[in-house]
């Protein structure tokens, strides 16, 4: 059976490459988690519960989610060079100098004679309590403000895309534990009738009516599905511990999967519609956006090194000996800075920024193009899973039917076990025909939620077919 597309989002690593790979949060942050602590008992995990855990625990999303914090803090930072910075201070001063030591010995010949002055002053003392306020504006700092606050909101952006990333992982997780537990299931059922056969086989060899290479076919049979049930088993267990990873739960913490492998017909979405929706709702098609304004005024802000920037600064205060004797005074400059020559600098920003714009602006472009072929790959799989599931559901039918009769054929002597287990074979084929498909089937869901950009709400909507 053809794989889904969906299951390669390697451009995403957003799921493993192959159903045998065991990928790690080394590799990619989505297949690790921050773990819950251990709770007592053995936990029944939904899908939707899954998926909040997920969303909790899951490293990618913590990552992204701290980015965003990060991100605020920038744009602090930006503003804070915008607004004054106003602070206040109390001194109380008491010295005592030497004029000597400060180049004076005695006044000018002109004044009081060329009298000698005193070697030291003081001891005296003052008090001074004051506010400063300073302010620079420039154009530039003004853009630099405004692509923060762009880059916060690109931020917040792909920290719902990181959401959508996660609740894609996580369905495929559990879809695949959910097939490993079917597989398991169908494994045991054939192994209970392998057995059957193979104990029929030794009682009819017994009785001198059946040859022994019907009994040697039966154990043949027999020996391969509990092989095949020991293998489904063991994949079953990897799957769990995968998905205990992805959501976070506690290492060793036992869990059942609640839910089934659901299966409800779901009408086709029309691709135009869809691709309009997908670039109104994508989160990564949002901070490509975003980030494409904020580069434009990055660059705005490194021509703005051109311009001319202004500053004041001033303070008031009271000063005195005592705090009695204490007078206002204050002090207000203006300072406007005129760039002459600062050797390329400006010119080096401006080409650098440039390059960040024209990167943001290809980058735009491709994620667009990313949306479309995401968008048509889901419409895709959807149409060709659901068409696989109803042929797979026909096959498996089928398949039951005709191993009854070759058993039924069989047990009247009408002929040997070999056509039991030729039958036994495709009724094996038919039902992993079966678990792939409904895996495929709902894993396509997943995906047109995730390429329409709304993982979070409409992979619950869309695996009950809504």
């Amino acid at each position: 059976m053809a794989s889904l597309s969906s299951v390669l989002l390697v451009a995403q690593n957003a799921i493993p490459a192959a159903p045998n790979q065991v990928p790690t949060s080394a590799q990619n942050p989505i297949y690790g988690s921050v773990a819950e602590k251990p709770q007592p008992g053995i936990l029944s995990i939904t899908f939707g519960n899954a998926i909040d855990r997920a969303l909790q625990h899951n490293l990618a999303g913590l990552l992204s989610e701290y980015n965003t914090i990060q991100a605020r803090g920038q744009k602090w930072q930006q503003l804070s060079d915008l607004l004054p910075n106003v602070s206040g201070d109390a001194q109380e001063s008491a010295q005592k100098q030497s004029l000597i030591a400060e180049g004076f010995g005695k006044f000018p010949s002109g004044l009081f004679g060329g009298a000698k002055l005193p070697a030291v002053i003081g001891p005296f003392s003052y008090l001074d309590v004051r506010a400063s306020a300073s302010e620079q504006l420039s154009w530039k700092t003004i853009q630099q403000y405004r692509a923060s606050v762009l880059n916060e909101s690109a931020s917040r952006f792909n920290l719902k895309d990181a959401r959508d990333l996660v609740v894609l992982a996580t369905g495929n997780a559990y879809l695949q534990a959910l097939a490993g537990a079917a597989r398991v299931e169908t494994a045991q059922a054939q192994q209970e009738t392998a057995r059957a056969l193979y104990e029929k086989a030794v009682a009819r060899q017994q009785a001198g009516v059946a040859p022994a290479i019907d009994t040697l076919r039966a154990q043949v049979e027999y020996q391969s599905r509990q092989q095949q049930l020991i293998s489904a088993a063991n994949d079953f267990a990897k799957q769990k511990l995968s998905l205990a990873r992805v959501i976070g739960l506690a290492p060793g913490q036992e869990f059942t999967l609640a839910d089934k492998a659901p299966y409800e017909p779901f009408p086709i979405p029309d691709l135009e519609t869809s691709l309009q929706r997908a670039y109104s709702l994508r989160s990564d098609y949002k901070a490509a956006r975003d980030r494409v304004t904020a580069a434009q005024l990055e660059h705005n802000a490194a021509i703005a090194g051109y311009f001319p920037s202004f500053g004041v600064e001033g303070d008031y205060g009271e000063i005195g000996a005592t705090p009695s004797s204490v007078l206002p005074t204050y002090h207000v400059a203006g300072t406007l800075s005129i760039p002459i020559f600062q050797g390329g600098k400006v010119h080096a920003d401006v080409l650098k920024a440039e390059a960040s714009l024209r990167q943001a602006e290809a980058q735009l472009a491709d994620v667009r193009g990313q949306i479309d072929q995401d968008m048509r790959n889901a419409l895709l799989d959807l149409k060709s899973s659901t068409d696989q599931v109803e042929v797979a559901q026909s096959t498996v039918n089928l398949a039951e039917e005709a191993l009854t009769q070759s058993r039924d054929r069989f047990s009247a002597g009408v002929t040997d076990n070999l056509e039991v287990i030729q039958a036994q074979e495709a009724v094996a084929s038919s039902h992993e025909n079966l678990i792939s498909s409904l895996y495929l089937n709902n894993l396509a869901k997943v995906a047109y939620a995730r390429a329409l950009g709304r993982a979070e709400d409409g992979v619950r909507e869309y695996l009950r077919g809504k």
